[in-house]
């Protein structure tokens, strides 16, 4: 970790720093349950927010988010909740990769490449998931999803139309805040 306050460091920049004054000081921790947010990320693939939100809670209410809870469930229970085949099979390889051993704790000792390399050989891990699983569990400072929707949005509002290359060199200019970067371009567009 950097010295330097992220927040003051944002504010330092003419795009960003008007964001940091309007939404305050936003955060980037690890989360204390890293299965449990990995599946959200699952169930966040490709949703609307309301409809991701919608499954999720169901899901939670319903069942033991764990590896162990999620391998016992019947299909056609994870399917009354919302989760689609293909999304059912996916959090069921999660599971299964955390019940042979997955340790987050390795994970943490990975650099940000390495755990992209490592999510992404589970099956319906792409790197959109493995980024907010750097940002969400990990507590990665210096991720830039420019694979999420939410944040390409954010960078046109503020830049205009751009590539995803382009996005990714005026990020640069952030590092290594990228991931609080990535939370105030995210709040241009809720």
């Amino acid at each position: 970790m950097s010295e330097t306050d992220p927040h003051e460091f944002l504010r330092t920049d003419p795009d960003l720093g008007p964001l940091v004054d309007e939404h305050g000081e936003l955060t980037v921790e690890p989360h204390p349950e890293p299965f449990e947010r990995l599946v959200v990320s699952i169930v966040n693939q490709q949703l609307s927010v309301q409809s991701a939100a919608a499954i999720r809670e169901r899901l939670f209410d319903r069942f033991e988010v764990t590896p162990a809870g999620l391998l016992a469930a019947d299909d056609e229970a994870l399917g009354d909740v919302g989760l689609s085949g293909q999304k059912i099979r996916y959090v069921r390889n999660v599971a299964e990769r955390f019940e042979d051993g997955l340790s987050v704790e390795r994970l943490h000792d990975l650099d940000d490449d390495a755990v992209v390399a490592e999510l992404t050989e589970i099956t319906g891990i792409g790197d959109w998931t493995a980024k907010m699983f750097l940002i969400f569990c990990l507590g990665r400072e210096d991720v830039f999803p420019v694979e999420d929707l939410g944040i390409r949005r954010g960078m046109e509002e503020l830049y205009g139309e751009a590539t995803r290359a382009e996005m990714v060199e005026t990020a640069e200019r952030w590092q290594p805040y990228r991931s609080y970067a990535s939370r105030y371009l995210w709040r241009v567009v809720d």
